[in-house]
């Protein structure tokens, strides 16, 4: 929920919540108001949670307060013993929210000196009311369905530019700094995931996984180009394993997209194993050694490609030619 959307919420629902409890000609009708502003939360699930724990915790702190004033008086004495008594259960059952907005009402019967029926359910309809504007007022959530495809959009761009940048370093030995692009992905997926599980609590009865899924195996991709990101900088010479995987690189960017299945570059991947299989063996130490770099940097995009197949296979969509 954005800032504008917050605050003009939180206006009509204290507004309005006090101008109905007037209209009832209810006792201090501005705590309605209140308990509505304080009830207005950032999505529809943890504002339901709210009020229902809220609803709990007035019937067990009314109890408590009625039994307290009707034995000991409307004084200090009954008040505190009050506190002391509805704090820890509250707490006991997880349901403190309702701890500050109920003790406010609690006061208004010292001050009415009462605990009669009327007094009672004046207390019950200005909570009632204050919970129940909440309520309604989250029932319109703005649609977050624009900022997440522009999610979508920077996350493939910056996985396209960091594939660049590996085929660009095993042609030329040199390029931008890739873990910079890969640290800079991965805060943008961490926004992203923060997004799409806000606005999963805010679908109750219609729940989808596609988009945490989505997120979730492009960041697991990601931990697997840093990987890529530290060998690929050890090849500091050219081979014709290094041009072959230059290629694979470029064909993934060049492929990259949401809705490919990504399986004709687990092909090619195939082929460019079995190339470095027939390759004839290493005859130095370091001509080993930036062969076993390279076959680490092409089984870990094999892995990266694959996490793609998988997610495919779960949420398969058209026949598409990109990634």
């Amino acid at each position: 929920m954005g800032l504008a959307e917050r605050t003009v919420k939180m206006f009509l629902a204290t507004v309005v919540a006090t101008l109905l409890a007037s209209q009832l000609n209810l006792s201090y009708a501005i705590s309605a108001g209140v308990i509505a502003l304080l009830s207005v939360l950032d999505t529809r699930k943890s504002s339901l949670i709210v009020a229902r724990n809220r609803l709990l915790s007035f019937f067990l702190a009314f109890a408590i307060a009625v039994m307290l004033f009707k034995v000991i008086g409307f004084n200090l004495v009954a008040f505190s013993l009050y506190l002391v008594a509805t704090i820890p259960v509250l707490y006991h059952f997880k349901i403190e929210a309702g701890l500050v907005p109920i003790t406010v009402l609690v006061t208004h019967l010292i001050t009415e000196k009462s605990i009669s029926p009327s007094v009672l359910l004046n207390e019950f309809l200005i909570f009632f009311i204050g919970i129940g504007i909440a309520l309604l007022s989250n029932t319109y959530m703005g649609s977050q369905a624009q900022k997440l495809r522009d999610y979508h959009k920077q996350v493939e761009d910056s996985l396209k530019s960091i594939l660049y940048c590996f085929e660009q370093f095993l042609l030329e030995g040199k390029g931008s700094n890739a873990s910079d692009m890969i640290e800079t992905l991965d805060g943008i997926l961490e926004d992203a995931l923060q997004l799409v599980y806000r606005e999963r609590h805010n679908t109750l009865f219609q729940q989808t996984n596609y988009q945490v899924h989505y997120f979730e195996m492009r960041r697991n991709q990601n931990r697997l180009l840093n990987q890529i990101a530290v060998n690929v900088e050890k090849i500091t010479s050219q081979s014709r394993e290094s041009i072959l995987l230059s290629h694979l690189f470029h064909a993934t960017a060049r492929q990259l997209s949401e809705t490919n299945s990504a399986l004709m570059l687990i092909d090619d991947i195939e082929q460019l194993l079995d190339t470095f299989r027939q390759r004839e063996l290493p005859k130095t130490r370091e001509e080993f050694e930036r062969r076993a770099v390279l076959f680490q940097i092409l089984q870990d995009l094999e892995r990266l490609i694959l996490l793609k197949v998988s997610f495919y296979r779960d949420y398969k969509g058209d026949d598409s030619d990109k990634l």
